[in-house]
């Protein structure tokens, strides 16, 4: 079973996913968003980094997880790492923080009756210590879901193509074409898990029609699109964000 809701910390999300050991159902991808994860699993403190394609979660059945799924662009400050250093790989907490503060951190976490609620007390706290966001990637994001180009939106921050470029792996794993077509996917998708149909989907999105947004489902998802909605529509499914992992 998954839950998620909304985090105190701005713009984050804290979820959850209990796996029956046995259950056999079919993992439901993590859909690449833009975003870094902080995750509680099997007892391991781990970290997710920004993904560029699906990746399918193994190894999970019978584990409690729980997540702290941080906006886009704002992992790096808190986490210390820039994130095209983490694009595509889960690494252990230890491998980026002290590991005596993440073994005190982990029997902490093992002793929590809550561990989500102690998960996203680590994050708020480390928050707090690193200072206030960038408001660039904020801005960034904004821009390219409000359906701006990538050169409108580097002259709307003030920033030349290059640096935007170099400001964005830095930020999100990739660069601003790259997140460009992550986040019309999670709009369109976010449309088709709600009902809407295919083509109307793909235009509210951005998408040019209904062909295009099976391209980039199959390209960024790994799936037809028929197929991702059947999933996403089966009552086990989990929503695109919740990082998962061996």
């Amino acid at each position: 079973m998954y839950e998620e809701r909304a985090s105190r910390l701005d713009g984050a999300v804290v979820w959850t996913r209990t796996v029956t050991a046995g259950h056999g159902s079919t993992p439901y991808p993590v859909l690449p968003d833009g975003c870094m994860d902080l995750l509680w699993i099997g007892g391991r403190l781990l970290v997710a980094g920004p993904d560029t394609h699906a990746y399918a979660p193994q190894g999970i059945d019978g584990l409690y997880c729980a997540g702290v799924r941080f906006a886009p662009g704002t992992a790096p400050t808190i986490l210390g790492v820039p994130a095209h250093e983490l694009r595509d790989r889960r690494v252990e907490l230890a491998d980026l923080w002290s590991p005596a503060q993440v073994r005190g951190l982990t029997g902490r976490l093992a002793a929590a009756g809550d561990p989500a609620a102690e998960l996203e007390a680590v994050a708020l706290r480390r928050a707090a210590d690193t200072g206030p966001p960038d408001p660039l990637p904020g801005a960034v994001v904004d821009g390219l879901n409000a359906g701006r180009t990538v050169a409108a939106t580097a002259e709307a921050v003030g920033l030349g193509a290059r640096q935007l470029h170099r400001r964005s792996l830095a930020a999100f794993g990739y660069g601003p074409k790259t997140l460009a077509r992550v986040l019309r996917l999670q709009r369109a998708l976010a449309l088709v898990r709600a009902g809407v149909p295919y083509a109307e989907a793909a235009l509210a999105s951005g998408c040019a029609d209904q062909a295009h947004l099976a391209r980039e489902t199959r390209d960024l998802a790994g799936l037809p699109l028929g197929a991702y909605a059947a999933l996403a529509n089966n009552e086990t499914a989990q929503p695109s964000g919740s990082r998962t992992t061996a």
